[in-house]
């Protein structure tokens, strides 16, 4: 069996970051933080528009969102997640206001990515770990930032990230051979639009519910297999 390691790395690098942007958020005026929502909304919508432009289907991403959209709205997705945040604000007796929102939000940003697919897969295939690697590096300054502004529960995104990118690599002799090319460009493109959603939030351009659209991921993997 292989170890994570490199999810337990970038674990680390997400929780270390967001210690550091616990202390600089203690430091920092209201009006620095505005800035530094702005500047990481720009370089969030910047990401999700590589990440989705390059798709040469678009159907199967729009079918997706779509589709993803009307089935997290009917489960009310935002409201379980924000009640499970809320329990895990709870059992860490926080007192932060907004600490649900910085962990949905961090747990989404850093997960929904190509690299947290990608490089879990490859890790469990003994292709190596400089993706999940170079990926946290990354996490760390992003969990730096989000923190300054949201605060604890962006640290405790850490535990999102060991388990999501842990549970892939160990499954990765699973699910590697179904993971075409085809599939994979409609998947990261449908998680890239998730992201331009994210840096529409943090730009606070329009509210948009990214955690009901997060059934648009298990949308993109049938539709990309069945057109594909």
């Amino acid at each position: 069996m292989v170890v994570p390691v490199g999810s337990l790395v970038n674990a680390g690098a997400v929780a270390l970051g967001g210690c550091l942007g616990l202390v600089a958020g203690r430091v920092i005026s209201e009006k620095m933080r505005e800035a530094i929502f702005q500047a990481l909304g720009l370089c969030t919508v910047l990401i999700g528009l590589k990440m989705a432009l390059p798709v040469s289907n678009v159907m199967p991403v729009i079918l997706s969102c779509v589709l993803g959209g009307l089935t997290g709205q009917a489960l009310n997705l935002s409201g379980w997640l924000n009640r499970a945040g809320d329990q895990v604000k709870r059992l860490l007796r926080s007192g932060n206001e907004r600490f649900t929102d910085g962990l949905v939000t961090t747990s989404i940003l850093v997960c929904v990515g190509a690299m947290a697919i990608i490089g879990s897969l490859e890790e469990g295939l003994g292709g190596g770990r400089t993706t999940l690697f170079s990926k946290s590096i990354l996490d760390f300054f992003a969990a730096a930032m989000l923190a300054s502004a949201y605060g604890s529960g962006v640290v405790a995104a850490a535990g999102t990230v060991l388990i999501y990118q842990g549970t892939l690599t160990l499954l990765a002799g699973v699910v590697a051979p179904y993971l075409t090319e085809g599939l994979k460009e409609i998947l990261v493109a449908t998680g890239g639009l998730m992201i331009v959603g994210i840096g529409c939030n943090l730009l606070g351009i329009k509210p948009i519910s990214i955690e009901n659209l997060l059934p648009a991921l298990g949308y993109a993997v049938v539709l990309g297999m069945l057109m594909n």
